[in-house]
């Protein structure tokens, strides 16, 4: 059984008020949470004490939430507290991650997960800059927009057409028509869909791979992605990495941090990393790699890595990956 959480507020204690708030809060938390009715077990509201011309629970039944036990209860007065509230709990029977909703002047309830807010988590390669923004998302229930997926989409769509990955006229071309989108399951789970079709297992291919690195280079896809990547997190909570995200993609996101580590411990992160899926790699060549690798991505002409000044730098040399999030989550909830 998983319970989901949600509150609202109304301009005024009325029946038709009271009918409109509730079936927006409860129509949103099942959209959210991509819920059915038949899985809904039960309803429980509770009211603040000036609300009392209207049941919640009957404005649920009237809503179209009537196959579920429902209750209302009113809460005691409380000095200082929301007024004009409705507070409910949706019993569900589903494994599941529930996703709470907090709508109109009940955000400032939860303002970590009811206001949209975006992370930017930059770094250069080997600082743990991804397995960090994962986990980040899955503790705070946000979503993490896997950049990477939305390039790879653009070198399948690319390599589709019969275009070559050098050809930029013929890529600019291809930009203009292509439709890419990305949406979520229940589970969390990114699906990118290029053209109407889900490709998110199609993109791993080697192939793909290989492609991706050369057309990610092209200003043509970089920009249509960044526009892509800006209008997603316009919409919806979400954590992303990458080595521009804090100063060209999100320059104004709500929270910045810059991971970095000694050249030494991110090569063998990425060292162990190997070894452990059967490659043979030699440590010092792959030193040398990353090394070169900085230098490419902090002087490349467009969006080169670079911290942004209002980035919170995090060195994750002597540090574990829960150690990294304990920092950033105590930021953040300082802040929120």
């Amino acid at each position: 059984m998983v319970v989901i959480r949600g509150a609202t507020t109304v301009a005024c204690d009325e029946k038709d008020e009271i009918r409109k708030a509730v079936k927006e809060l409860l129509e949103q938390i099942a959209n959210v949470n991509l819920l059915i009715k038949d899985e809904i077990v039960s309803i429980v509201f509770s009211s603040t004490s000036d609300i009392h011309s209207y049941y919640p629970a009957k404005a649920a039944r009237e809503a179209g939430f009537e196959g579920c036990s429902l209750f209302s209860a009113q809460e005691p007065d409380i000095q200082g507290g929301l007024a004009l509230c409705i507070r409910v709990m949706i019993f569900v029977e589903k494994d599941m991650t529930p996703r709470h909703v907090y709508l109109r002047g009940a955000k400032v309830l939860r303002k970590d997960i009811a206001t949209v807010y975006s992370v930017a988590i930059d770094g250069p390669a080997g600082s743990g800059k991804s397995t960090i923004a994962k986990r980040l998302a899955a503790d705070y229930h946000i979503h993490y927009l896997d950049t990477g997926a939305m390039y790879r989409a653009c070198a399948l769509k690319i390599l589709e057409a019969g275009v070559a990955v050098d050809d930029e006229a013929a890529i600019v071309d291809l930009m203009r028509t292509v439709k890419l989108e990305v949406s979520y399951d229940e589970t969390g789970n990114q699906h990118t869909l290029l053209d109407g079709r889900d490709v998110s297992e199609e993109i791993r291919r080697p192939p793909i791979s290989m492609a991706s690195s050369r057309v990610s280079k092209h200003p043509s896809v970089r920009m249509h992605m960044v526009e892509k990547q800006r209008e997603i997190a316009s919409k919806m909570s979400c954590v992303l990495d990458g080595r521009d995200i804090g100063t060209f993609v999100l320059p104004d996101a709500d929270f910045k941090f810059y991971l970095t580590a000694s050249p030494e411990v991110r090569a063998k992160r990425r060292y162990d990393e190997l070894v452990a899926k059967g490659n043979q790699v030699d440590f010092e060549e792959l030193k040398a790699e990353i090394i070169r690798r900085d230098e490419q991505d902090s002087t490349r002409a467009v969006a080169p890595l670079k911290r942004a000044e209002d980035a919170v730098l995090i060195d994750t040399t002597d540090l574990s990956i829960d150690e990294v999030l304990g920092r950033i989550k105590s930021y953040m909830q300082e802040r929120i």
